[in-house]
């Protein structure tokens, strides 16, 4: 069962609904850009759930599309259940015609029922689908209704009825039809299909017969229409998803209330700003405050559990390595969950709730005056939570230069890990102020390198057309759901490598090692004024940056707290930029290859020793 739909339609709700919460599910568009597959039971039967990134045609304009629509072609998928915003049916209607000439068995899912009801839209469900000749089911995912009815109505699947084209049209697909029908490498479920993408000009290699077939019913079509086939063709589908829609629905007067007044003041193009600020300000307060809170509970007792291993082992290498190990687990517990749950928490919050967009919305100016448009702002805020879906989420950008770009930009959000030792070091020890000061910089940094790179690499990038979903009360179990999948790559790969790093730490330790270490990278820690200790948790923050906090509370003698401001300072300015981790490294690497790669880890990596520097400069003086 694939889950196709246009984007922030709610596929990837509904898919968390039925198979449990396994995607990250965001009320913004542009979420998922690779297929997400599950397991359900459908009908007494074990069937696999694919949700297909979201896409407006099957024409496939970026690359996200076009895995959506090689799924489709590929004839994996046994059945479709079109997920549509109800509230926006007439042009989702378009996707289901083009759905139609796949042949594939189909149920249509309008989902946000409530959305439609407060724009005052109602939709007569069996009139719609008795004129598509599939099961419609009205569900609200968010909520969890309608899920049973759906499973329920997948096995009453069947092929969308096509509706016919004007006869020119229909003359033109025929011509080209009966060319696919007489070519004997032809491979696809739909012959139909393949001859509407032809006639609205997709790019494909073609036979002599093959191209002349084409050409020919393109300008037959031309000619008679004086219009572009494409053109001609997208405008046929929407005339009759238009027509669907007035027979179907009755729109009466929509509610206007507090959520419309809202964006009058957080869209406004200056009052956005401030109240962004006071946004982001909140967010560090809450996760400071609740953090903080957190590992005051929770340090003296990890702390004395420690004292009573160490008494119980003794001394020596095995001891040493021991004990390092428990640390490393009780310095992740203690000083890196307290500032991560909370944030994740509220992150989840800030996107089911709505504000995301806007705050995408706002930041496109900015993105303009640097150079980049529109979609570029999708992957930066996908990179507050991880910077690896915000590599792949370039996938959506159509130019490759404008993927470069912001993948290379991209890197440098600051992620969770990051976050981390920005609230974890600076936060804790010199202050939330200074904490944000150090985020605001990051993004000046980021609008900063990017004008140097839009001038080094010139180009016209496309504008934004982003949706605006309304704004939701989340339920408590999505946020959850979300911020323990985000937490699960912590907990299930940084605590196990927090022991292993902190076990090799000890021993290096015992056995003399660490200084040999600690000298191997100190023409790095040695310019920005770091104690020689720092060099090995800096390798090691590679692996995550969680790791490098971590590493230097038990690398130093007495802990983090025998650094000077100065200094905490430069090393998170400096872990804001270098290498990122291994797993951004490795999905660098797919989508950009690998030389670009390396280029994008030496820059960012130069970039950060410079500002560290320059902090150090500064802060001396």
């Amino acid at each position: 069962m694939a889950l196709v739909g246009q984007p922030n339609a709610g596929k990837s709700t509904l898919f968390n609904a039925i198979v449990g919460y396994r995607a990250v599910a965001a009320n913004f568009p542009g979420t998922t850009v690779e297929a997400l597959r599950g397991q359900a039971s459908i009908d007494g039967e074990r069937a696999e759930v694919v949700d297909l990134p979201g896409t407006y045609s099957l024409l496939g304009g970026d690359v996200a599309e076009r895995v959506t629509r090689d799924f489709l072609l590929a004839g994996e998928a046994d059945a479709i259940v079109q997920v549509v915003d109800s509230s926006l049916l007439g042009r989702s209607l378009e996707l289901t015609l083009e759905l139609a000439e796949l042949g594939i068995p189909a149920v249509l899912c309008l989902n946000m029922m409530d959305e439609a009801e407060h724009k005052g839209i109602a939709i007569d469900r069996e009139a719609l689908s008795s004129l598509l000749g599939i099961p419609v089911v009205a569900a609200i995912a968010s909520r969890g209704q309608g899920v049973v009815e759906l499973l329920a109505a997948l096995p009453q699947a069947r092929p969308v009825r096509r509706p016919p084209y004007t006869p020119d049209v229909e003359r033109a697909l025929a011509r080209i039809v009966e060319a696919i029908t007489r070519n004997p490498d032809f491979q696809g479920p739909s012959p139909i299909h393949r001859a509407a993408q032809l006639l609205a000009g997709a790019d494909a290699v073609l036979d002599a017969e093959m191209a002349q077939a084409v050409e020919e019913a393109r300008a037959a079509l031309a000619r008679g229409r004086g219009e572009d086939p494409g053109v001609i063709l997208a405008d046929e589908r929407h005339a009759q998803a238009m027509r669907l829609f007035e027979a179907v629905a009755r729109v009466g007067q929509p509610h206007i209330g507090w959520r419309e007044r809202l964006d009058d003041v957080l869209m406004h193009p200056f009052l956005g700003y401030p109240f962004l600020l006071l946004a982001l300000l909140g967010l560090f307060a809450a996760v400071f405050v609740v953090g903080d809170a957190l590992e005051g509970l929770l340090s003296p007792l990890l702390d004395a559990v420690s004292g009573q291993i160490s008494a119980a082992l003794g001394t020596g290498p095995l001891a040493a390595v021991l004990l390092g190990a428990w640390d490393g687990l009780a310095a992740g517990v203690a000083l890196v969950l307290p500032y991560l749950i909370p944030f994740l928490f509220l992150l989840a919050f800030l996107e089911d709730v709505g504000y995301m967009p806007r705050v995408g919305y706002l930041l496109d100016g900015l993105m303009h005056r640097i150079g980049l448009h529109g979609k570029s702002v999708i992957p930066f805020l996908l990179g507050y939570g991880c910077t690896v879906p915000a590599v792949l989420a370039t996938r959506i950008l159509d130019d490759e230069r404008d993927r470069l770009v912001t993948a290379a930009l991209a890197v440098m959000v600051p992620c969770a890990g990051r976050t981390i030792v920005i609230m974890g070091l600076v936060g804790r020890y010199v202050g939330p102020v200074v904490a944000f000061l150090l985020y605001l910089g990051n993004v000046l940094v980021i609008a900063l390198a990017g004008w140097a790179l839009t001038k080094v690499l010139p180009g016209v990038g496309p504008g934004l057309i982003l949706e605006i979903p309304p704004y939701r009360w989340p339920r408590g179990r999505n946020l959850v759901g979300k911020t323990w999948l985000r937490l699960r790559g912590f907990v299930m790969l940084a605590l196990p490598l927090l022991a292993v790093s902190s076990a090799f730490l000890a021993l290096a330790e015992a056995l003399g090692w660490a200084r040999g270490f600690n000298a191997a990278v100190r023409f790095l820690t040695w310019p920005m004024g770091l104690p020689a200790e720092a060099g090995v948790p800096l390798v090691l923050g590679i692996l995550r940056k969680e790791l490098s906090l971590v590493m230097l509370d038990g690398a130093l003698p007495g802990g983090v707290e025998t650094l000077s401001w100065a200094q905490m300072i430069v090393f998170t300015v400096f872990v804001l930029f270098y290498v990122p981790c291994l797993a951004t490294v490795g999905a660098l690497g797919r989508e950009l290859g690998w030389r670009r790669t390396g280029i994008v880890i030496l820059g960012t990596t130069g970039l950060g020793l410079v500002l560290a520097l320059l902090a150090r400069a500064a802060l001396r003086a």
